[in-house]
């Protein structure tokens, strides 16, 4: 029988792996991944300066550890340059080398990458991205120069503010600038967002909204001139990009492989090709693209035991999502799309809980801001209706 092959070595892919050799330890798998498929956890790159952590403590095994304690072929520095579904077979490059292998199932399994605005400027490519510990090495060794203190964040999102939180309390004079008129504007109600947003500004945080960056430029000595849409300008030492992520789906075109926004799968997360998966950031199941840990763990133990030979649809219980800023802690029970809700809060004295409800009285989502609020966390997620509660 042909090897099952797992396309990439994230969080996803590793899990996967984990989870399948838990039901069976003898098939054949093999990884593909195109840099050193260190194994680590991407979230905590976002409040690693805090902890002191260096990149290499972040890393929990080389790629020959996982290889031993998986039972499983990782192939480093490789990338797939085609699929061919009918044929089951992958073309693949390896030190300018082409070789190609054969499977039983592949599961794609290769994250997204970052959204880059169009700016302009030559300091344009200095600007950080951090969606590897790659990155992250190359983010803290620039920040590790004592004079890079001034930080520009590009993005007033999850990762964005959760980083702000994390150089603010090293030391670094954070500004985050965001299209939007308030912080994390997608998961949070405006009398939420306004309060976060107070919370952080607490700290030294400053935001700059409603207003996008233009251009980049280079100061010699005196770092980066940023100038913005609406005409002000202002200066930093490092600029670091956390406007979001989208999908990989650069294997997909020459494969037909269905996207929309992601990867589309089903329930099963198969693809509409035979025998081939998706799942984790670049995978819009069931028209839910959920780049969360909680959905790619659901994820992970039902495909693994679809791979086994037992058929089975992931399953999204409600799953809340813990967000990384000790200054104002926030955890969001994000409301499902396309559902009309009304917003109910109670406020604490260090926070608030805001319940959306929707026309039939029923609780679809929440946000919890500050400890008081943070203790009724169990309690509301079991009153939610599952996600995706669905039978195959």
């Amino acid at each position: 029988m042909q090897p099952i092959i797992i396309v990439g070595s994230g969080m996803a892919g590793y899990t996967l792996a984990r989870e399948f050799r838990k039901l069976n330890p003898e098939q054949a798998l093999i990884m593909i991944s195109a840099d050193d498929a260190v194994n680590y956890a991407k979230p905590t790159l976002s409040n690693a300066l805090v902890g002191n952590k260096h990149p290499d403590q972040i890393a929990l095994a080389d790629a020959e550890k996982m290889r031993l304690q998986l039972n499983m072929r990782i192939e480093t520095h490789t990338r797939v340059e085609q699929i061919k579904v009918e044929e089951h077979q992958l073309i693949l490059s390896k030190d300018q080398q082409q070789q190609s292998l054969h499977y039983s199932k592949l599961i794609l399994a290769v994250g997204a990458n970052p959204i880059r605005l169009p700016i302009d400027g030559n300091g344009r490519d200095d600007i950080h991205v951090v969606n590897s510990l790659n990155d992250y090495r190359t983010f803290r060794e620039t920040l590790s120069r004592s004079d890079k203190k001034r930080v520009v964040i590009l993005g007033a999102g999850l990762i964005g503010c959760e980083f702000a939180n994390d150089l603010q309390n090293t030391a670094h004079q954070v500004t985050l600038i965001d299209f939007a008129a308030q912080p994390l504007g997608r998961l949070l109600p405006e009398h939420v967002a306004n309060a976060f947003k107070l919370g952080l500004e607490k700290t030294g945080i400053q935001f700059i909204l409603n207003t996008t960056v233009a251009q980049i430029n280079q100061q010699g000595q005196d770092g980066y001139q940023i100038r913005l849409a609406n005409g002000d300008s202002l200066t930093a030492d490092i600029v670091l990009s956390a406007i979001g992520l989208q999908p990989d789906l650069s294997l997909t075109q020459s494969a037909n492989i269905e996207v929309s926004r992601g990867i589309l799968t089903n329930p099963l997360l198969e693809t509409n090709q035979p025998d081939v998966y998706a799942l984790g950031d670049c995978a819009e199941v069931h028209g839910m693209l959920l780049p969360y840990v909680m959905p790619l763990m659901q994820q992970a133990r039902a495909l693994a035991k679809t791979l086994n030979g037992e058929q089975t649809a992931v399953h999204y219980p409600a799953m809340p999502v813990a967000v990384k800023t000790p200054a104002a802690p926030l955890t969001i029970l994000p409301v499902p799309p396309h559902v009309d809700v009304t917003w109910e809060t109670e406020s604490f004295e260090d926070g608030m809980l805001s319940k959306a409800i929707d026309t039939d009285g029923t609780l679809r989502g929440f946000v919890l801001l500050g400890a008081t609020a943070a203790k009724q966390r169990l309690v509301l997620t079991k009153l939610v209706p599952d996600l995706i509660p669905i039978a195959v």
